[in-house]
């Protein structure tokens, strides 16, 4: 799984290829960082692309018996393969918080909803179930059957280095593809023990791999002629490009790109409530998710309160290592990307924001980590560069609005239609929301509304580049093609020529 360096005294995370874990020295590299204290922890490899290529031989050559298996027997296999990774779901996690910083619970959850998907995986007997018209015609029958696509690719981000591979290759190797996952640089180490646990779980050798690398593999990967379809999440800009650049080589895409998501409170909500779910939502795994609230719309008199109850909260967290179980907000991923993050807090006093609470004043920011505290902006407006961008840090935006026409033009303005909440007391409210706003997933108080995985995650606008929906339903449509089939079996003596365009009779 990792192969000892000696001349750096750190491990080296390589790829995955035909079921064997594969160093390829003298390829380029990058460091792995210890988040919460600030140390190289491990060196992970890129690959070239000749070992991109021989990935995907390896994925071609297991693809014919892999897609004449039985369901039956690739159920099986999901349902092993669900029990491992059960079993293994604390190691997964400490390497998750090792390598990416989040608290030890965040990533057991985040463990969770990936095995959601395994389960969900189990059932592919029934998912792949087709439909069979009797009679279409006289003497025809018509039926559809979903097949496999062939070798597919996943593209995952640093902040659910296990949850979102799991996202993807459950279905697509239950449906009968062969996999290759290329996982974020910045947290590789998960992906290599699901490759491991996959092999355990009985999945043949080039079934699933794993690649490590930077854009080279990517765009490797997007041209490769005989991959058939990619999957990614990520942010807005690098999806738009992978969506354009594999759909441009011909290849089925679902490209999950970034967001802005939005809570609106109204004035009869309850401010506790709303209080402790904006900080929750905005400052679970610092602010690192695509489903964070980054935005409050507080609509009339409710503001200055919850204002005020979210500001309370957010100075007593507890910000430190994600090991230590007193911590209930870890550091961010790189420095680079801490620095950037409090970069925003710099300007939004200058663009005319008010900075209640300000994360680079934290405790936390003298340790040697990646450490920002929590921060909150008031009477932020859409044109801040605050508001406008995807912060993907601990900051949280309070945006006031009058009504809540003022409030829901805000939300369905932007460019971005992921994810958002509604806080009320009023059903009537509720339903004229879901109802009204132009965004993917909604939550009814509920702050961060991740579809269960039996139904599919992604959103609208510039949050999504495709057509379909990831994991679920949608997910087993996305890995498969349909097929549809005429079948007749007369009597010859009924057999003539007819030219005349096919019609029922």
């Amino acid at each position: 799984m990792a192969v000892a360096d000696t001349s750096t005294s750190i491990r080296t995370v390589s790829h995955w290829i035909n079921g064997v874990a594969q160093a390829s020295a003298g390829e380029h590299s990058a460091i792995v960082w210890n988040p919460a204290t600030g140390e190289p922890q491990a060196r992970v490899d890129f690959a070239a692309v000749e070992v991109i290529d021989r990935a995907v031989e390896a994925a071609n050559h297991a693809l014919p018996e892999w897609r004449s298996t039985p369901l039956s027997r690739r159920a099986e296999i999901m349902f092993k393969l669900r029990e491992l990774v059960d079993a293994h779901r604390r190691e997964i996690a400490e390497m998750i918080t090792a390598e990416h910083g989040k608290t030890l619970p965040d990533a057991l959850g985040e463990v969770a909803r990936g095995l959601e998907n395994l389960e969900f995986a189990c059932g592919i007997p029934n998912l792949l179930k087709g439909g069979f018209s009797e009679q279409a015609s006289r003497g025809v029958d018509v039926y559809q059957i979903r097949q496999p696509l062939g070798v597919v690719a996943g593209i995952s981000p640093f902040n659910f280095p296990a949850m979102v591979p799991m996202w993807m290759f459950p279905n697509a190797i239950a449906c009968g593809n062969t996999f290759l996952l290329k996982p974020s640089e910045k947290d590789p180490s998960a992906s290599l023990l699901l490759a491991e646990l996959t092999k355990r779980a009985g999945v043949p050798d080039g079934v699933f791999n794993v690649i490590q690398g930077d854009s080279v593999a990517v765009d490797r990967v997007l041209e490769h002629p005989d991959v058939k379809a990619v999957s990614f999440v990520g942010s807005t800009p690098v999806a738009k490009h992978i969506y354009e650049a594999a759909t441009r080589n011909g290849k089925r895409v679902q490209a999950l790109g970034g967001a802005k998501n939005h809570m609106l409170v109204l004035p009869d909500a309850d401010i506790d409530m709303a209080a402790d779910a904006a900080v929750s939502a905005a400052c679970g795994s610092a602010g690192e998710r695509c489903m964070a609230i980054s935005a409050v719309v507080a609509v009339g008199a409710v503001a200055g309160p919850l204002v005020e109850a979210i500001a309370g909260r957010m100075a007593r967290l507890n910000v430190g290592p994600g090991i230590d179980p007193q911590t209930e907000m870890g550091p961010l991923i790189t420095r680079e990307h801490r620095d950037r993050v409090a970069s925003y807090l710099a300007d939004a006093e200058s663009e005319g924001a008010k900075v209640v609470l300000d994360g680079r004043r934290d405790p936390a920011c003298r340790r040697a980590g990646f450490f920002l505290g929590a921060s909150l902006l008031d009477n932020v407006r859409p044109g801040m560069r605050c508001y406008d961008d995807e912060i993907f840090g601990p900051v949280l935006s309070v945006i006031r609005a009058n009504t809540y026409t003022e409030a829901l033009r805000v939300i369905n303005r932007n460019p971005y239609g992921n994810g958002v909440a509604l806080f009320t007391r009023d059903g009537g409210a509720a339903r004229q929301f879901q109802f009204d706003v132009e965004v993917g997933m909604v939550g009814i108080n509920v702050p961060i509304p991740v579809p269960v995985s039996y139904y599919s995650f992604g959103g609208w606008k510039a949050s999504l580049f495709g057509d379909l929906h990831m994991y679920g339903p949608e997910g087993v449509q996305f890995y498969t093609r349909a097929k549809v089939v005429s079948s007749r079996w007369p009597d010859p003596g009924t057999s003539k020529v007819d030219l005349g365009f096919p019609q029922s009779r």
